[in-house]
């Protein structure tokens, strides 16, 4: 797939990075990490600096998952009246999310920068459950940036061996993932009513956007 994308480096070069990382964060399951680590073996042959592969592949992460964010925002909450009913999602469970979101998500957001299916969808979840604007530019920003920079100068040291280790640390990172996800819903499984509770305690009545 490498050789793929060196079609794209050569005729649009940090323009294709932030293009293909821009738009896996809107929520496009596009290579965005693949294309960064293309660039970057390709800055590591000269062809490109890779300061701007970075600062092309931060940015692109940026601004799509502000994007991204914005449509959940917007169009989330529509979605999940309409499609909810089918896995027992209903109002109550929509408070729960919208009440983690703004406990943890700065934690959500940051991480899920790392696990290639959070990747693609975090900044949809966090703009449909609310989380607060600043603290998601904080954490979309801070993770964007580590992310581009943590990919992109081991694929430019290591070259294409960067392309055997990312597998088996993406496998980690959705490992992790799924063990998170997985004691999420034991807890809420076990803590149910409880968080239900305090969700709408939190936010009482009618969820505001949820039922317009």
């Amino acid at each position: 797939m490498l050789s793929g994308l060196n079609g794209w480096l050569s005729t649009l070069g940090y323009a294709a990075v932030a293009l293909f990382v821009g738009v896996e964060g809107i929520g496009v399951p596009l290579p965005g990490e693949t294309m960064l680590i293309a660039a970057a073996i390709f800055a590591a042959e000269g062809h490109l600096s890779i300061a701007g592969v970075i600062a092309a592949a931060a940015a692109g992460a940026i601004a799509g998952n502000c994007i991204g964010f914005g449509i959940g925002w917007f169009g989330g909450y529509p979605l999940l009246r309409r499609f909810g009913k089918y896995v027992r999602l209903n109002e109550p469970q929509v408070k729960v999310g919208r009440y983690i979101f703004a406990r943890h998500g700065t934690k959500v957001v940051f991480f899920g920068r790392f696990v290639s299916i959070l990747r693609t969808y975090l900044a949809f979840l966090a703009g449909a459950n609310r989380m607060p604007v600043l603290r998601f530019l904080a954490a979309i920003t801070a993770g964007g940036i580590v992310w581009a920079a943590f990919y992109g100068i081991a694929a430019y040291t290591l070259g294409n061996q960067i392309t055997h280790l990312s597998g088996p640390v993406g496998i980690a990172f959705i490992a992790l993932a799924v063990a998170a996800v997985l004691a999420a819903i034991i807890f809420i499984r076990f803590q149910g009513k409880r968080l239900e509770a305090r969700a709408e305690e939190a936010y009482p009545g009618p969820l505001e956007g949820y039922s317009d």
